[in-house]
């Protein structure tokens, strides 16, 4: 046992995000766009960790303090035999939250498969309910019914309320917002937008493009009045209101505006076991091969790594040199 990581400005990790499958059903312009990645892209299974070795990382990252885990892609359900996946992660002790995030097209039959093996809270990205907007900021791939058809899924199975994110662009689906918020008001779902963010290299990113929280929330606020909320747990990335009148709650992710590395406890594994340590990292290291060792040498080994991570990416953003970074199809977002 080596005891909880922290790394070289104090921060612990408590927070994994591991994608365990780099293909994707959308290309989404300002994550994947189809013009840069391949339709084939991330369909090579020998390139990606099986079952065996993500149980024995997360049981490594757990072994460090992580008590937070979210399942991620590229789009997850995509990876056969996710629910035997989930029930061998649920099992293991000391992990306290389970979820996943997904585009919602093949949630509807596998909601309630998941929810038995263990899932317990699934976030869902709905950028649009508009469908021709939703079906373009798909990359022409994406039915909103079929979406919104897995989000109902998700809700009879268990999953409640089911976590709506939205990352709005300034001149494409800036004017979504206010029937997402009632959408997500009239069924019990919490929803939360996110700032336009420079992640990666291949999504052609314009400050021009990034529409501030604030002026989102107080658009919202003008309508359905807010009051802040407390954050439910230190390093919670999204500024939470409740609607002042009981229905419920929203929520602002501001990398862009507001950024919030100084409480970032969250550490990314791509598919192929491949460590990121901050989501705008230029590299990673790769674990795969102590991974092999075993879950007290790769313990071990990440403790060591955590101990130098210094990232504060957002904080620095106007003064850092342009470089190259991770993509986020590879890194879950």
């Amino acid at each position: 046992m080596h005891g909880d990581a922290v790394d070289a400005l104090g921060r612990p990790l408590h927070d994994l995000r591991l994608s365990v499958i780099e293909a994707c059903n959308f290309r989404c312009p300002y994550c994947m766009p189809a013009d840069q990645v391949p339709d084939d892209y991330g369909l090579d299974a020998a390139s990606r960790l099986s079952f065996n070795e993500i149980e024995t990382l997360v049981r490594a990252f757990v072994r460090l303090g992580v008590r937070k885990l979210r399942l991620t892609g590229g789009e997850p359900l995509l990876r056969k035999r996710l629910p035997e996946l989930v029930a061998r992660l649920a099992r293991i002790d000391g992990l306290d939250d389970l979820a996943l995030t997904t585009n919602g097209t093949l949630l509807a039959p596998l909601a309630r498969p998941l929810h038995e093996a263990g899932l317990r809270r699934i976030t869902l990205s709905l950028d649009a309910l508009d469908p021709a907007l939703f079906r373009a900021m798909s990359g022409d791939r994406g039915d909103v019914a079929t979406v919104l058809a897995g989000i109902g899924a998700a809700r009879a199975a268990g999953f409640a309320p089911v976590k709506l994110n939205c990352v709005v662009q300034r001149g494409v689906n800036d004017g979504e917002v206010e029937p997402l918020v009632a959408f997500a008001r009239e069924h019990g779902h919490v929803m939360r937008f996110i700032e336009y963010m420079d992640v990666g290299n291949c999504n052609g990113w314009r400050r021009e493009g990034v529409v501030p929280s604030s002026e989102l929330r107080d658009r919202i606020d003008a309508r359905w009045p807010l009051r802040p909320l407390d954050a439910n747990y230190r390093g919670e990335v999204a500024s939470r209101y409740a609607f002042a009148d009981g229905s419920g709650e929203v929520g602002f992710v501001s990398s862009v505006n507001a950024p919030f590395c100084g409480d970032c406890h969250r550490a990314r594994i791509a598919a192929d076991g491949t460590l990121y340590t901050c989501l705008f990292a230029s590299g990673g290291q790769p674990l795969r091969a102590v991974i092999g060792r075993g879950e007290a040498a790769l313990a071990a080994h990440v403790h060591a790594l955590w101990a130098m991570r210094a990232d504060r990416y957002s904080e620095l953003r106007a003064t850092t040199p342009e470089r190259r970074k991770v993509e986020m199809f590879l890194v879950g977002g």
